[in-house]
């Protein structure tokens, strides 16, 4: 069949006898589009079999971690054979480890579970001030311009800086001068100057909250730059720049020729992170805010307390008239799905809101001397947030000191050797007993070692069909009488089975 192709007319060609004809190669071949597919195959083929030669080798190394020796025990029998008291002393070292273990691992969760359900807790002052400067306003000018009034676009701006600072006990209740802070490397000190002891470094203002929004109070259309909320968040990456999470003032510059007013919002930052109750739960804990595990302690704590814990099933609470109204009237609840009953009753905290006018006008920006204002003036605000625990350092040094990795792969490595030792020590012990029973009866200790020698040798050929003994070869077989094999009731169940399978063939 020939194929069908679309009639167009097909120019004009004019050869001339003397024109050579050109030569023309072959075109570009085409890729074969089943090359890809069969591409992707393959690298997938090769992705699995490698994935299942990474599992096989993961398989086969647990397979011998979990066939190496552990026993550091040393065996039975050894005392009595064993030149002096070394091997009591072993033995003493092992239960001194063992309550030396038990007592550290004791220890630790007690400063453990301390740490998680204490609830003292220290608060600060963080002190907040507020304030703005302007630029390019129409009051600033020499003169007013008659053409401002017919353009669109004013270059009039302001620049509002929140800086944040937390009050210690002794400190000055002003703004810290830049000047102080930054001082010439090159100078040199004086002789009565003393060095100051170098100290952990505080926290600073952002390090505080996770949200800082400064929302405006005027509809976005009548904004210069349409902007009606200014807002920064804390980095969720592991490891965030210092520029981004570490500051202790923020500012920001819009234009704007009018005084507005605005709400700085601070959503505080808590660790672990802070609810905030519903009123009958609030009732019964006595507390507006706490955090999950505040709420599931103190519940428990309650319910112990008012002895509704049921005997057949501790894991099971009974409810009173509070724990009703908390779970919606329920006559018992299980302590493990006390989670999900909590959780309809907490709600994020609100943010810190801080009011504050955005002022352009010149009594503001730049006062009269007789005002005795400074340029600037700012509004200053008190805001209490959480600190942390000074001990809490202490606590995770002790928990996890800086060198345990290597005390423990250290620890470790002397354990792998006691394990070698014992298994030396069991093969001594093994060839000791085995020349001392040689020694005492040498023919005795030949027929039973050569007999264990034949039956491991019939066991490992196959001509053995049956295991231990049971091939009627040994002296119990032979014997008769009352007490002997063939007088039991397994020999006569036996018989009267293989008369009746005689006589269902004979049949």
């Amino acid at each position: 069949m020939q194929p069908q192709f679309r009639s167009y007319p097909l120019p004009a060609h004019h050869a001339s006898a003397n024109t050579p004809s050109r030569q023309r190669g072959p075109g570009p071949a085409m890729q074969n589009p089943t090359h890809m597919p069969l591409q992707y195959g393959v690298q997938s083929q090769q992705q699995a079999q490698q994935q299942q030669q990474a599992d096989t080798a993961r398989r086969e190394k647990m397979r011998r971690i979990a066939m190496n020796p552990t026993d550091k025990n040393i065996p039975d029998g050894v005392e009595d054979i064993c030149i002096g008291d070394g091997v009591a002393r072993y033995r003493q070292l092992r239960d001194i480890e063992r309550t030396l273990d038990a007592t550290m691992m004791r220890k630790k969760l007690e400063i453990a579970d301390s740490v998680h359900h204490s609830r003292a807790r220290r608060y600060g002052t963080m002190r907040i001030w507020i304030s703005n400067t302007a630029e390019n306003q129409p009051w600033q000018s020499g003169g007013l311009d008659n053409e401002s009034f017919f353009e669109s676009e004013s270059s009039a701006t302001y620049k509002v800086k929140i800086q944040g600072r937390l009050i210690e006990e002794g400190d000055e209740l002003g703004l810290s001068d830049d000047e102080d802070e930054e001082k010439d490397p090159d100078a040199m000190e004086e002789d009565g100057e003393q060095k100051a002891k170098p100290s952990a470094k505080p926290k600073v203002f952002s390090q505080y909250f996770t949200s800082i929004t400064v929302d405006f109070d005027r509809a976005k259309s009548l904004q210069p730059d349409n902007f009606t909320q200014i807002e920064w968040k804390r980095s969720e990456a592991v490891n965030p720049s210092p520029k981004e999470s570490n500051f202790s003032e923020l500012h920001f510059e819009r234009k704007g020729d009018e005084n507005i007013n605005v709400t700085v919002n601070l959503q505080r930052h808590h660790v672990p992170e802070r609810y905030r109750l519903s009123k009958p739960l609030a009732e019964l804990l006595d507390t507006d805010e706490e955090d999950r595990a505040g709420v599931m302690m103190g519940i428990w704590e309650y319910a112990r307390s008012q002895h509704l814990q049921q005997e057949d099933d501790e894991r099971k609470f009974t409810c009173d008239a509070k724990l009703k109204a908390l779970f919606n009237n329920q006559d018992t609840f299980y302590f493990p799905t006390l989670p999900q009953l909590v959780k309809p009753h907490l709600t994020a905290l609100p943010p810190v809101q801080l009011a504050y006018t955005i002022r352009v006008d010149k009594p503001y920006i730049s006062p009269s001397p007789d005002s005795n204002t400074p340029p600037s003036c700012p509004t200053i605000y008190d805001v209490q947030v959480a600190l942390d625990d000074p001990l809490q350092p202490l606590v995770f040094e002790l928990l996890r000191p800086k060198n345990s990795v290597e005390t423990l792969q250290h620890i470790h490595n002397i354990d792998d050797q006691l394990v070698l030792l014992m298994g030396a020590i069991s093969q001594s012990k093994a060839k000791h007993a085995f020349y001392t029973s040689m020694s005492k009866d040498p023919v005795a200790f030949l027929k039973r070692w050569l007999s264990s020698q034949k039956r491991d040798l019939e066991v490992i050929i196959g001509e053995a069909t049956r295991g231990g003994g049971e091939d009627a070869s040994g002296e119990e077989w032979r014997r008769g009488g009352e007490e002997s094999v063939w007088a039991g009731e397994t020999a006569r169940e036996s018989v009267a089975l293989w008369l009746a399978r005689q006589n269902t063939k004979a049949h």
